[in-house]
């Protein structure tokens, strides 16, 4: 009798506690869904020492209306994330509670380096992303990058390999495009068009990485930036439209046409 009485009182302890938890969990699920901590404001910071060019308050409104779920409490910190994150020229976002109806986001903006096949854009990461380059500022002069899905990283390898590489000719590399078959053609600033055959870096297992340097056309690049001031002073200065820099021992160049005036002087 006494071990029986024992064990019903144990149960009715139990039972008891079990009892006051249910109350308890009662009690703060109540409190948590109280309009109170309905969330009341989103406060948006670039991250430290940024500035938001691109985004604004208006964009962001617009990116997540309808999208946050919960409030103050119930809100999924990861999953508010991920909406600020979708938002046009958005990279990251970090979200924080601020007591006790507010959330702050911290953004860190897309920092444009070149139009990527059109209608998307590479970030100074080498990562593709879409936004509207309507927004771009008006002096805004990016370089157009061409190629196949998947070989953005390869190609800004390659921009910086080809920047250093023009650089003693006082020009820059406008418009890079990789063909399907990974052959290379560039547009300087000068408006030359050069041809510079394929490239073995891109058989590399990681094409987004591709090998340093893999350039079969280096050596060419080199001879023709060292024989250029030669070269240019011979044909005087007369603009070039295309070089084909495929050549083994040398490269090839379309004159552009001679104007009117200088065409009918020559015939007389």
């Amino acid at each position: 009798m006494w071990n029986e009485a024992r064990t019903i009182n144990r149960l009715a302890n139990t039972l008891a506690v079990l009892a006051v938890l249910a109350m308890l969990a009662g009690g703060v699920y109540w409190l948590i869904q109280r309009p109170f901590f309905t969330l009341r404001t989103v406060e948006i910071e670039p991250a430290p020492h940024t500035a938001l060019r691109y985004v604004s308050p208006e964009t962001i409104r617009v990116a997540i209306a309808g999208k946050l779920t919960g409030n103050f409490f119930t809100m999924k910190l990861a999953d508010a994330q991920s909406v600020f994150v979708q938002a046009p020229w958005v990279r990251n976002a970090t979200v924080r509670r601020i007591w006790p109806n507010t959330i702050r986001v911290t953004l860190e903006e897309q920092q444009p380096f070149a139009v990527w096949n059109e209608n998307q854009m590479i970030n100074t990461w080498g990562q593709v992303f879409t936004a509207n380059q309507g927004e771009l500022d008006d002096d805004a002069s990016l370089p157009q990058f061409e190629g196949p899905e998947g070989a953005e990283n390869l190609v800004v390898q390659r921009y910086a390999e080809l920047e250093r590489w023009f650089a003693p000719l006082g020009v820059s590399v406008r418009n890079l495009a990789l063909s399907e078959r990974y052959a290379w053609q560039v547009k300087l600033s000068n408006g030359m068009t050069l041809a510079l055959g394929r490239d073995p870096g891109a058989d590399a297992p990681d094409l987004q990485v591709g090998i340093p340097g893999a350039l079969p056309f280096a050596a060419r690049i080199q001879r023709f930036v060292q024989a250029w001031p030669a070269v240019n002073q011979r044909i005087g200065g007369r603009a070039v439209i295309n070089a084909d820099l495929r050549y083994p021992t040398g490269f090839a160049l379309t004159l552009a046409a001679l104007p009117e005036t200088t065409q009918l002087k020559k015939k007389r």
